[in-house]
């Protein structure tokens, strides 16, 4: 079936959210008869880009799972565009605000924006051939994200619109990137809420990538990696890492397939030991370094249970990186998850040697970053430690955050030297 587009009202500016909004307050209502077809109107006034059942007021009958609608504010005035999924948690994905309704075309302008910051502003293609193309609600795409992987799009969908979009839009970033290959996947949990059907889901083309990053180089398993494949949001703070390796002895606790190990040896660390549960990825990670043509201590082990193990043999290292898995991923499981990063901060310190430094991450949107600093302070001071506070990064520029999503920052690295007792 093809998408619904929306019928766009006369052409007007442009505006930004305040003058939207001041805008709005001037103009009149618009009559549900007189509205752009198929619209939705709000309950409420939010500039958050997801908006859930109980806050859509009225709506225009028969709107189809996955249409782009027209958006009305609460008072029925012209308010964005966004795409309609009734039957989903997340009924309503507004991805652009202003009095100019949006159509098909606009999402192809989205996409084209998205291609131009990362390789005319960013030039990230001089540093490497792996980077985030599209970082869905950050670029104006929510419910879609594009990583590439040399001459590969590896696509990650969470909803039914974007699924029901690829046809066209694959091709438009092919030919902008100048890519061939698409590994697509849709979490099985997530197809179930939004109603997108598995089985359409095209086989991918290819299964695994060589990339290269900063002058490290990887191979990108799809079958087995997670997410995407690969982390390229962590890209400038393994290079931040490797500047600060030089001569030290590195663990790299949960180091997956070994981006900051192999960073932190390439770079002259004297030795390096990586510890992760999962085998696929440990087995990937020593591949990795064979093709650095470098040797890496990878161990197959709980991070948790590793790090206590050498608390209790007395052993130390100059640099401990912590780069633990989404501990929080719901609300329910906030106690749980905040748990988990304690335990870890707390046993990681132990393990830095006197005036060592530690970098402690956390991937969790629904934990800020402030909330986050003070966890890993109280973790050291419980132990008589105190921490010389360096710097907090975050994800590279090609995941860009909106001002009205806050929780799409989600990546916090801390950084610290670590003063003894």
């Amino acid at each position: 079936m093809q998408p619904e587009p929306a019928q766009p009202l006369p052409s007007a500016a442009t505006l930004g959210e305040p003058a939207v909004r001041c805008f709005a307050r001037q103009a009149d209502p618009v009559p549900p008869a007189a509205r752009a077809v198929p619209w939705v109107q709000l309950k409420y006034h939010t500039y958050q880009p997801h908006i859930y059942r109980n806050m859509i007021g009225e709506h225009s009958p028969g709107i189809r799972a996955g249409a782009l609608v027209a958006v009305y504010d609460r008072e029925g005035r012209p308010f964005g565009s966004g795409f309609c999924n009734l039957g989903a948690k997340v009924s309503l994905r507004v991805f652009r605000h202003g009095v100019d309704f949006a159509n098909e075309q606009s999402c192809l302008d989205a996409l084209r924006r998205a291609v131009e910051l990362r390789r005319d502003y960013l030039t990230l293609d001089k540093a490497t051939n792996a980077y985030r193309v599209i970082h869905a609600d950050g670029d104006g795409l929510g419910g879609l994200v594009v990583d590439r992987y040399d001459d590969t799009l590896a696509v990650e969908v969470t909803s039914l619109a974007v699924f029901q979009r690829l046809t066209g839009w694959i091709p438009t970033l092919h030919d902008l990137l100048g890519t061939r290959h698409t590994v697509i996947s849709v979490d099985e949990g997530i197809a179930r809420i939004e109603g997108i059907d598995r089985r359409l889901i095209p086989a991918p083309t290819i299964r695994a990538v060589r990339i290269h990053e900063n002058g490290v180089r990887y191979t990108v398993d799809f079958a087995d990696g997670h997410k995407t494949g690969f982390f390229c949001d962590q890209r400038d703070n393994r290079l931040k890492l490797a500047g600060l390796s030089a001569g030290r002895r590195v663990l790299d606790v949960c180091c997956y397939t070994g981006g900051f190990s192999l960073s932190a040896k390439l770079a002259g660390a004297t030795e390096v030991t990586g510890v992760d549960l999962d085998e696929k990825a440990i087995a990937q990670a020593r591949a990795n370094a064979n093709l650095n043509q470098t040797r890496i201590n990878f161990v197959h082990a709980d991070g948790f249970s590793y790090t206590r193990q050498m608390i209790r043999n007395g052993a130390n290292w100059d640099l401990v990186l912590l780069d633990p898995p989404k501990f929080i991923d719901r609300r329910d499981s906030f106690e749980d998850g905040l748990k988990k990063y304690n335990d870890l901060n707390v046993l990681g310190l132990q393990l830095v040697a006197p005036g060592g430094l530690f970098v402690s991450c956390s991937c969790s949107g629904l934990l800020g970053a402030a909330e986050f600093e003070e966890l890993v302070v109280k973790a050291a001071h419980r132990y008589g430690l105190r921490l010389q506070l360096l710097e907090r990064t975050s994800a590279g520029a090609d995941h860009p955050s909106l001002s009205n999503h806050p929780g799409s920052r989600y990546l916090k690295v801390l950084w610290a030297r670590v003063l003894g007792r």
